[in-house]
């Protein structure tokens, strides 16, 4: 028997295993079906209206009242809200962009300006 093509179906054999193993497994550790205690009450039936205003209605009314409370302000001073406001600035850097930056002296051995140049 050629080696090759038992190690394919071996490997075949376990790709194909796996999956309902990892099933099995899921299946074995499913939660216990079981009644409750003596002392326990009943749990009462939930509304499908009442669960679905808890769980979306609420966080949507939360959702929009931090909205509001963000943008309006300053709608009311007059400001723009949007992301993009005017020109990109660059903190800290020349004010009239690159053309304010000094030119490198590469002829000077003590140059103190960077660039790509290295010598050795």
């Amino acid at each position: 028997m050629n080696t090759s093509a038992t190690s394919a179906s071996v490997r075949f054999a376990a790709r194909t295993s796996l999956p309902l193993a990892a099933l099995g497994l899921a299946l074995i550790a499913a939660p216990a079906h079981a009644d409750a205690a003596l002392g326990w009450s009943e749990a009462p039936e939930v509304n499908n209206l009442h669960a679905l205003l808890l769980l979306v209605a609420i966080p949507l009314l939360i959702f929009v009242v931090i909205a509001l409370a963000v943008y309006v302000p300053p709608m009311v001073r007059g400001e723009s809200v949007s992301p993009v406001t005017g020109e990109d600035e660059w903190f800290g850097g020349p004010r009239q962009g690159t053309k304010e930056l000094p030119a490198g002296d590469h002829a000077a051995e003590s140059s103190e300006t960077g660039g790509a140049r290295g010598t050795w």
